[in-house]
């Protein structure tokens, strides 16, 4: 078979290793050939592609980003879009086209799947909020990247005596929020899924200074919602043509809330695309490896509309419908344990 990949939204940490894997068994274990359109989607349309051979894959699954490059093109909102896609796909003799993305690259995947184009997906999100999938590659490597960086947090704030927050991603989950605060120790931990409540931030804040450790680690994920506030949108910035807004300051904010309720003295850090850079971890390597192998056998058995996802300790698939209908998000057990390791006040 002639097969396409493409990778669409945002990079992480990861999407090599799945290039890398699906395209060794598909030339060694099925004979098959394989392309790769450049920067998401866009490359669909424009027609732009570089061949993805053994010689060429050699070795990426050891990097980070994507060297198939990424885009946020929304093929639906393209006039002629979908029939340009079949155009290119019939062009270049393309028999299945595997996509790496999250929800909204999945939900072109799954207008194409449904409108004839042979497609099957990947999940990929940062966020690890992909419904249907217990874990997406590039989390782990995000959540140790957040660790480390909350571990320096902590010497240069007990230095200072300062209270320092430090924003993560998470636009509608607060995944990585949950994992690195836990690990790292902050002292508060904010999520999208529970309402601010800025009495008890303030109270967990001054407990530590009443109780002699005078500083203190706040982690809050991008997408949480402030007090009369809201989401803190990026000013200036235009939504893409998924229709998001782009998510950014509300660390910045809320360090100016606490500063202004407890009279400590606060700053704010903002990690940014830190948390997608540099090389994946083992995990994320391993992982990102087997969600390949398992794409280009979802391609050979006609597993069209389909996704691959991680349940448990398998690889498996559901539809792409399933998958992206709800967001996978934290719940009453993990809310349990940020109790639990925070002050009683």
């Amino acid at each position: 078979m002639r097969v396409a990949l493409l990778t669409g939204g945002g990079d992480c940490p990861g999407l090599n290793a799945v290039i890398y894997a699906a395209v060794r068994k598909g030339i060694n274990h099925y004979g098959d050939e394989f392309i790769g359109f450049l920067n998401g989607w866009r490359g669909v349309l424009d027609n732009n592609f570089i061949p993805l051979t053994l010689e060429s894959t050699d070795g990426i699954q050891l990097r980070g980003g994507t060297i198939l490059h990424s885009s946020r093109t929304n093929v639906k909102k393209v006039p002629g879009g979908i029939e340009k896609v079949q155009e290119v796909l019939k062009l270049n003799k393309i028999d299945a086209l595997i996509a790496l993305g999250g929800d909204d690259t999945q939900s072109v995947t799954l207008f194409l799947s449904e409108n004839g184009v042979p497609s099957v997906g990947v999940p990929k999100t940062i966020d690890n909020d992909i419904s249907g999938t217990d874990q997406t590659f590039g989390f782990d490597t995000a959540v140790m990247i957040a660790t480390e960086a909350i571990d320096r947090i902590h010497t240069t704030a007990d230095s200072h005596n300062r209270v320092i927050v430090v924003e993560v991603m998470g636009r509608d989950a607060g995944w990585i929020a949950y994992a690195s605060g836990v690990a790292g120790g902050a002292h508060v931990i904010l999520v999208p899924e529970q309402e601010i409540d800025i009495d008890h931030v303030c109270n967990l804040l001054k407990y530590n200074y009443d109780h002699g450790k005078h500083y203190g680690v706040v982690v809050v994920a991008e997408g949480c919602h402030l007090p009369e506030k809201g989401q803190i949108i990026d000013e200036g910035a235009k939504v893409d043509s998924f229709g998001h807004a782009r998510l950014s300051g509300i660390g910045e904010a809320l360090a100016e809330m606490i500063e202004k309720n407890t009279g400590f003295e606060t700053r704010s850090v903002n990690l940014g695309h830190t948390q997608r850079g540099g090389v994946p971890t083992a995990y994320d390597r391993v992982l990102g490896q087997r969600y390949g192998l398992h794409a280009i056998d979802m391609v050979h058995e006609g597993k069209w509309g389909r996704i691959a996802v991680l349940k448990g300790l398998d690889i498996t698939d559901i539809t792409i419908k399933e998958a992206i209908a709800t967001n996978r998000r934290l719940d009453q057990r993990f809310f349990d344990v940020i109790e639990d390791l925070e002050a009683k006040v």
